[in-house]
């Protein structure tokens, strides 16, 4: 091989990498996070966790990727280690499936149905259905993911080709058909195999490349097998490596995936040469390799191993924890909600901002129910009461650090088009559920200051904000039933009210300045009650924030002043009677009735 041979190589093998790539990359975003959501919730029996390790490994086409996730998942508490365990085993088999679809290289015969089904004749049908898909996708990003996963595959199959014909004049080449010799040796094989994977870090991709080797007729199943052996440890590297710095059950969980391929090879190894020594050796074994034999090898020895150590799944586990012994401070210890938002399911986007939406979601709780208490508390004071929402304040500050930080990280990536509207939406959203619980936190201020002097309001002023305080409690629960459900029609509701709650609030001003000159009310109590109203016409500001933020961005559009001033001016039938009928339901006592 010259010069030019070893840059068609290498060019080869970077179109077989990057294909295997893209292709990953286009099936993981059409899923939209689906399959990793299926991860998480339906793992509960082992044999569906395996099943499941299965699909999820043959679609996204790695699973390394697949272990990435398991330990993320593990690492968030997410999963417990008994269910990663089925999928770690099942992503061992799954990954066979790229093997089966390369070996179609290998077809041969001059049937026109086996010449279809050659690469080098559908592959540059996917290519062009795939260019004309990306190029004409405008904004629709499935149809663009699809277009990217043929694109993807027709890549990964020229590779697969340009490396077969680049490596084919080795087959006269004394020199590497030594080296190929030497690697028959089955520890030899074992390692080589093993310092590939761990380098490329993918076995689908290094099982590729040994089938591309089988071209030139000097690859034999003494050489493949021993090499298959190795490639099944070295994927591990990429788990091992997701573990640094991750709990003790995510180091756990690659440790599983260690010892599960580990035990597996050395039990294959074991009997398969065993037995060969004992019949006077296999013949097949000095036979020329293919890659549908390859394939073959690559599936038995996966699936076997499945079948072997399924029932001792427990003990692997067992074995886990032993290799990574617990601390005794750490069994106690409660998994932080936080944790969830694991950097390592950013190689994921779609799945990573599904688990963004679930913190917003109790974020926008924690800061709902810490206005229910601080909304209580001025009716019945308690100190107890005081704690949790100061308590609750602060788990929602840490919220806004923890999420904020990780949807910045998010925003760095490849995002579908609607996943990045929610993001835009989350980061303006989060701000407003901050300030929210502070304004809990203020109420509850005031009403401590009311407690500590020992005062009260008078009987109208207590009715007008229970009265004030239910539109209040309703709009915020509204606002937050809204986001959660993504409902822009409960969303486009929140602005009549937010006016109905302006309303309110110039009204008890109005009352309380009549009040305080009659001497029915003191100056000190007054400050105390602007205070409140103050706030309450804050929260109700911040739900309109977030409303409007919700339907601008859907829109496509970003000029909230302009979409209130719209709204404020036009006066559209349905904000004329929405706003009637919440004025009515939170009519002040003793207010005069209009006359028509």
């Amino acid at each position: 091989m010259d010069l030019f041979g070893i840059l068609t190589m290498i060019g080869g093998l970077a179109m077989f990498l990057y294909g295997m790539n893209a292709m990953g990359d286009g099936l993981a975003k059409l899923s939209g996070g689906k399959l990793e959501q299926i991860l998480e919730k339906l793992t509960s029996k082992r044999i569906m966790a395996v099943l499941l390790g299965v699909a999820v490994t043959a679609v996204i086409q790695s699973s390394s990727a697949t272990t990435v996730m398991v330990v993320g998942f593990v690492n968030s508490g997410i999963m417990k280690l008994n269910q990663a365990v089925g999928i770690i085993m099942g992503a061992n088999v799954g990954t066979t499936v790229t093997s089966w679809i390369l070996s179609l290289a290998g077809i041969q015969g001059t049937n026109l149905f086996l010449q279809l089904l050659k690469p080098s004749s559908f592959a540059p049908v996917m290519a062009a259905i795939g260019i004309i898909l990306t190029m004409t996708a405008k904004g629709n990003h499935k149809k663009k993911d699809i277009g990217d996963i043929l694109v993807g595959f027709a890549i990964l199959m020229f590779g697969m080709e340009t490396m077969s014909s680049a490596v084919e004049p080795l087959a006269e080449n004394e020199a590497f058909t030594g080296i190929l010799t030497m690697f028959s040796n089955p520890i030899l094989g074992m390692i080589a195999g093993m310092i590939l994977t761990a380098v490329i870090q993918s076995s689908s991709a290094s099982v590729g490349i040994l089938q591309a080797l089988c071209v030139t007729g000097a690859v034999g199943y003494k050489t493949a097998i021993p090499i298959i052996m190795g490639q099944n440890i070295g994927t591990c590297v990429t788990a091992l490596l997701s573990s640094v710095g991750a709990s003790r059950n995510a180091k756990r969980a690659s440790m599983i995936h260690l010892y599960f391929n580990m035990i597996g090879t050395f039990l294959f190894m074991a009997v398969f040469y065993g037995i060969n020594a004992l019949v006077g050796g296999f013949a097949f074994l000095n036979e020329p390799a293919n890659a549908a034999g390859i394939a073959v090898v690559h599936s038995l020895f996966n699936i076997g191993t499945l079948l072997v150590l399924y029932p001792f799944g427990n003990k692997l586990v067992q074995l886990a924890e032993l290799t990574v012994p617990e601390h005794e401070e750490e069994k106690d210890k409660e998994p932080d909600e936080f944790a969830r938002l694991d950097e390592r399911f950013l190689e994921k986007p779609a799945f990573a901002m599904e688990l963004c939406r679930e913190a917003a979601v109790r974020m926008a709780e924690e800061a709902k129910a810490s206005l229910t208490l601080a909304l209580e508390n001025l009716k019945s004071y308690s100190e107890d009461k005081v704690e949790q929402i100061i308590h609750m304040e602060q788990n929602v500050d840490h919220y806004e650090d923890v999420l904020g930080t990780y949807l910045v990280k998010l925003n760095n990536c490849d995002l579908s088009q609607n996943d990045s509207r929610d993001l835009s939406i989350l980061l303006h959203c989060i701000s407003n559920f901050e300030r929210i619980s502070d304004h809990a936190v203020n109420i509850t201020d005031s009403a401590r200051q009311m407690r500590e002097n020992n005062m009260t309001f008078s009987g109208k002023a207590t009715e007008e904000i229970s009265i004030f305080s239910e539109a209040l409690s309703d709009i915020v629960a509204q606002t937050m039933g809204a986001f959660e459900g993504n409902d822009l029609d409960a969303a486009r509701r929140i602005e009549p009210f937010e006016q109905v709650v302006d309303q309110l609030s110039i009204e008890l001003k109005q009352r309380h300045i009549k009040r305080l000159r009659k001497g029915k009310c003191t100056i000190e109590l007054g400050l105390i009650l602007e205070d409140i109203i103050t706030n309450f016409e804050r929260i109700s500001d911040h739900c309109s924030n977030i409303a409007v933020c919700m339907i601008r961005v859907n829109e496509d559009g970003f000029d909230t002043h302009e979409y209130l001033d719209i709204i404020k001016e036009e006066k559209a039938p349905w904000f004329e009677q929405e706003y009637y009928a919440l004025s009515k339901r939170y009519e002040l006592p003793g207010k005069k009735k209009k006359t028509s």
